[in-house]
């Protein structure tokens, strides 16, 4: 169970850091990177020929993050290296393990050369690779099925990587782009998105050391390099210094795999040993080293090749016994059996006589030696009338490449004049597009701001309205107040004298009677503190009943706000449950608040007024118990209880104010928490009504589009866009999760019914699509898969009907 687990663990980290591709499809990446030896061409297609000689039969195994139990390996063989003056090749098979997957191929490599100049040479290189790749079910330890191994298919993949050099003396510029083009024989596509691929870009110099002793005529040859990844940019840098005893060193930093030493050293003249060493920095750095070792045998040239390095190493370990080594001869020359020819007139023109002899001289030397059938005298003279016919030739040659040259250029200067005038005429058509475009987006910028102004205007009028109205409100509340103020003064001035003037009953010498004061029953006034205080008595009293009814009214409208935000509520309670109902429209609460802001203002002033008169009522009734000392007189008696009654009752009012402000309050806060909440549910309900109103059009489509009598065929569907490989959609609403074959994808309602029809129409009854609100597209499809093997299958025997022309798979992940 432990060592299933580090499987697993392992596996999942090796596909990250390997850039493996979904289902177990894997990118072609050969990390053989720290050697400039042997295998260059993994490098760049172009240096199977760049700067090479020989030509190699190679064996070599890579062994990376070792501290790990079924590190991934990797096994290359090789044979490669320069086969003609302008061709070099190569030709390999590799494995790669990466624990439980195992991808295993071959290469075929191919270079060739356009010799510019004598120091200038323009080399054209591809790599083509065949490989599959899949679960080594060998190499699975588990005590249970593991489904997510079983979704892996095997996968066959064809890939080609080209690549080009620039060669001068002593220094290489080049590009390569890797897995240009990479086809999935699996399942009949390209791969899309393949981290793999990119462009590399590379400055090699390669130079020799002049000096004496040991390291005399050694090579030192540095490559600089950068690759450009889709997520990441790489860059690198070797160093290999090359002794003509039979050894060398390199060394090299990448940023992405760390550091890199070498060693290799030739056995014999034929066989050579290399050892390159990896430490892991960065991201990878715990995991640890890597080793890789090679094994090469080297084939005798026969020629010493052009722009090759002309490098003649010995053996370290077991060098040659031989005294006298046969250097390797150079290519056949040009004019190796020249024919015999005739004796020609002497020259009498001493100036051509002259150039003839100079230039005689120069190439007489460069002709191979002929058997004398002559005397020595006219074996030279044959020689140098062969080198006139020679230099003849020469010139007649300059003269045809001069003409070449001339006819060349011209055609040049009539290609350079259409290339600028068609530049002329794309860029007045860029010029023209650009123009329209900047007239539209104006056009449409300029609409929208109005729009905007527009908006802007009516909310500022609506505010404006509503500040006016809030405006009124205030005013007449304050008008009221103002008024009820007035007649408050009036009336209290009025019961004031009228209570002077009342004449009490005397019953009897100690007893006062009751009076009827407008309706408030008060002791008889015997004297002026009694008259006063039942002037503030009744005056007390009318405010009173005006309080209780400013209360009453406050709970009313405070009524009013916890029945909208009850049935806010309930709308949005509702909604989440998925019961729709016609929502109510927001209110205007302006005038509302105006309005109980009034009531509160009046309330408030009241609760004030009776206070001042409830306290001034209490003063006078402690001024008459100064002349009236005794507290069991009926006066003195009523209004100890009467002012214990009204503060009682005020007190009660005020608590009651209290409670409906804060009542109030809390019903504010959760108002504006529900108007958020129901604005948040917009969104969601504008995508249910979409979805319900989608769900009719394809119940009414299916149930009165008829059967076709004539078949339909391909070109009557239009499917709109194209999808290739395995699209994923996340978040999509009313879908379950899976793979669907979808045939169809369109934005347009209108295209996406009239297939719907056409389909309905060709028999296919299990028609039906959903929305993604992420892209704002339709996917129509009539089968859904929960796994990738099933639905791979479906799709590869997906029939001849007219609408599965364009059918793929979309998977679905909420």
């Amino acid at each position: 169970m432990y060592k299933h687990f580090l499987y697993i663990v392992f596996f999942v980290c090796i596909l990250q850091q390997s850039h493996s591709q979904q289902d177990g499809v894997v990118a072609l990446e050969l990390p053989v990177r720290n050697s400039l030896k042997f295998n260059r061409y993994a490098i760049n297609p172009a240096f199977s020929f760049v700067r090479e000689q020989n030509r190699y039969i190679s064996f070599t195994n890579k062994r990376q993050w070792v501290q790990f139990d079924n590190a991934p390996q990797t096994y290359l063989f090789s044979y490669s290296g320069r086969f003609r003056e302008n061709i070099g090749t190569g030709i390999a098979l590799f494995q790669q393990d990466y624990g439980v997957l195992t991808t295993f191929g071959g290469l075929l490599n191919f270079a060739y050369n356009a010799s510019i100049n004598r120091d200038s040479n323009l080399t054209f290189g591809a790599n083509i690779g065949f490989y599959t790749s899949g679960i080594n079910e060998g190499n699975v330890i588990t005590n249970f099925q593991d489904p997510s191994l079983n979704n892996i298919p095997s996968n066959s993949i064809l890939t080609i990587s080209p690549g080009i050099n620039y060669g001068t003396a002593f220094f290489d510029f080049g590009l390569a782009i890797n897995n240009l083009a990479s086809y999935n024989f699996t399942n009949s596509e390209m791969l899309e998105d393949n981290p793999q691929q990119g462009v590399q870009a590379h400055i090699m110099y390669t130079g020799y050391m002049n000096t004496r002793g040991f390291f005399d005529q050694s090579k030192f040859s540095m490559l600089i390099r950068s690759e450009f990844q889709k997520d990441d940019t790489i860059l690198s840098g070797l160093a290999m210094l090359t002794i003509p005893k039979g050894i060398w060193a390199q060394a090299g930093y990448n940023t992405r795999y760390g550091m890199s030493a070498g060693i290799g050293l030739n056995i014999t003249q034929q066989i050579a040993l290399e050892y390159n060493y990896e430490k892991a920095m960065g991201d990878f750095v715990d995991f640890g080293s890597s080793h890789e070792i090679t094994l090469a045998y080297k084939f005798k040239k026969q020629y010493r090749y052009d722009y090759g390095d002309d490098d003649d190493e010995e053996a370290l370990i077991m060098p040659s016994r031989k005294s006298n080594r046969v250097l390797a001869k150079n290519k056949p020359a040009k004019y190796k059996n020249l024919p015999r020819v005739k004796r020609v007139p002497k020259v009498e023109n001493e100036k051509v006589e002259n150039a003839i002899k100079t230039d005689t001289i120069a190439v007489a030397n460069n002709v191979p030696d002929i058997e004398p059938e002559k005397t020595d005298e006219e074996l030279i003279e044959e020689q140098r009338l062969r080198a006139i016919e020679i230099l003849a030739e020469k010139r007649k040659e300059e003269e045809r490449l001069k003409a070449e040259a001339e006819a060349k250029a011209k055609q040049e200067a009539i290609a350079k004049q259409r290339a600028d005038e068609q530049a002329k005429l794309k860029a007045a058509q860029e010029e023209r597009a650009r123009l329209a475009r900047e007239a539209r987006l104006k056009a449409e910028a300029e609409a929208k701001a109005k729009r905007e102004q527009e908006e802007a205007a009516r909310i500022r009028a609506e505010e404006e309205a509503q500040a006016k109205l809030a405006e009124e409100a205030w005013i007449k509340a304050l008008e009221e107040e103002k008024i009820r103020l007035e007649e408050e003064t009036k009336l209290k001035a009025e019961q004031e004298a009228q209570a002077q003037n009342v004449q009490p009953e005397i019953v009897a010498d100690e007893i006062i009677g009751m009076i009827d004061l407008d309706g408030v029953m008060v002791p008889a006034p015997r004297d002026r503190q009694t008259r006063e205080m039942n002037g503030l008595t009744l005056l007390t009293s009318n405010s009173g009943l005006e309080q209780q009814d400013l209360l009453e009214q406050l709970k009313e409208k405070i009524a009013m706000k916890q029945k909208d935000l009850d049935d806010l509520k309930e709308e949005n309670d509702l909604s989440e449950q998925g019961i729709y109902s016609a929502p109510k429209a927001f209110k205007s609460i302006s005038a509302e608040n105006a309005a109980m802001a009034a009531i509160q203002l009046k309330l408030d002033n009241v609760i004030k007024a009776r206070d001042l008169n409830i306290k001034e009522l209490e003063a006078l009734y402690n001024e008459r118990l100064k002349t009236v000392r005794d507290k069991q007189d009926v006066t003195n008696k009523f209004y100890a209880d009467k002012i214990k009654e009204l503060k009682s009752q005020q007190l009660q009012a005020i608590n009651t104010r209290s409670s409906l402000m804060t009542n109030l309050e809390e019903i504010k806060v959760a108002t504006d928490i529900e108007r958020k909440r129901r604005i948040k549910r917009a969104a969601f309900d504008n995508d249910q009504v979409r979805y319900q109103k989608d769900r009719a059009t394809l119940k009414q489509i299916k149930d009165y589009t008829p059967v076709s009598n004539e078949p339909l065929e391909p070109e009557h569907f239009d499917s709109g866009e194209l999808l290739s490989n395995i699209q994923i959609l996340k978040d999509v609403n009313n879908v379950d999760n899976g793979y669907y074959l979808v045939i169809a994808v369109h934005r347009d309602v209108a295209k996406r019914d009239e297939f719907l029809r056409k389909a309905v129409a060709a028999g296919e009854s299990n028609i039906d699509f959903f929305f993604d609100v992420n892209t704002s597209k339709y996917y129509i499809y009539y089968q859904k898969f929960d796994y990738i093997d099933t639905a791979n299958e479906a799709l590869k025997s997906k029939g001849s009907q007219a609408y599965n022309t364009n059918m793929s798979v979309v998977k679905i992940e909420n």
